[in-house]
């Protein structure tokens, strides 16, 4: 049957001479995997399509789906945002770039409507904040993916608990006696992420590149302990060399 959904493009990868198997993010279906024919071609029509399909695309799509297959095909695609700077300033790409290899690694065939408007809003919000936004949006996007997905950090930093216990989820009294924790500026820093609600209030947060990599990298780390095929995210170092 053929539907209407918007849908977040993650992977593109060759198939056969003149096409391409693209694996998008859904908002009816959650993670699909699409053939694309006819998208490496030299002619105008070809060339004119194969500019969809680049990593973090949010797109219009006419596709077939069927629940028994585990590849659908794509009949038609077209801009549901078309990015002003994601792709052209190197910052905002390196950004885009991280959160997509984060979804590489978690995202699910089954629908999550909630999930899909969080990355979309996040995509968006990427493209047209400021410099400020753009360089917290990483810690920002972390805490409320896994609030989304279910296991989100809990507390808030208080002179009771001072410490943020990334292990355990949840800020707590005493030092833990592992290395996967944040105290002090960190620490006040991360409750401060995770009382933000709107995306425009990333621009009041002023944080150094020692203090965000620490934060980012001890979030990433909670994330992946929810998923055991969790890989090394090789955008890391680039995203934290671009970011100060």
């Amino acid at each position: 049957m053929l539907h209407n959904t918007k849908g977040i493009v993650l992977r593109v990868t060759k198939y056969g001479d003149t096409s391409i198997i693209t694996s998008v993010y859904t908002e009816l279906f959650g993670l699909q995997q699409y053939i694309v024919k006819g998208v490496r071609t030299s002619s105008k029509k070809g060339a004119t399509k194969s500019v969809f399909y680049q990593a973090g695309a949010i797109l219009e799509l006419e596709a077939y789906h069927s629940p028994l297959k585990a590849m659908q095909i794509l009949k038609d695609a077209n801009w549901s945002y078309v990015y002003q700077e994601v792709y052209a300033n190197v910052v905002r790409n390196a950004v885009a770039t991280y959160i997509v290899e984060i979804l590489q690694q978690i995202l699910q065939p089954e629908p999550h409507p909630e999930l899909f408007y969080l990355i979309e809003d996040t995509l968006k919000q990427l493209d047209k904040g400021g410099p400020v936004l753009v360089s917290n949006l990483p810690i920002y996007f972390l805490i409320h993916l896994s609030e989304t997905l279910g296991f989100g950090l809990q507390g808030n930093y208080s002179l009771e608990t001072p410490f943020l216990d990334v292990k355990e989820g949840q800020f707590v009294s005493e030092k833990p006696a592992h290395p996967y924790f944040l105290e002090g500026v960190e620490a006040q820093t991360a409750s401060n992420f995770m009382t933000l609600q709107f995306y425009n209030n990333l621009e009041t947060i002023e944080l150094n590149g020692a203090h965000r990599k620490k934060i980012l990298e001890l979030f990433q780390l909670s994330l992946s302990w929810h998923y055991k095929k969790f890989n090394e995210i090789k955008s890391l170092p680039i995203l934290q060399a671009v970011l100060h």
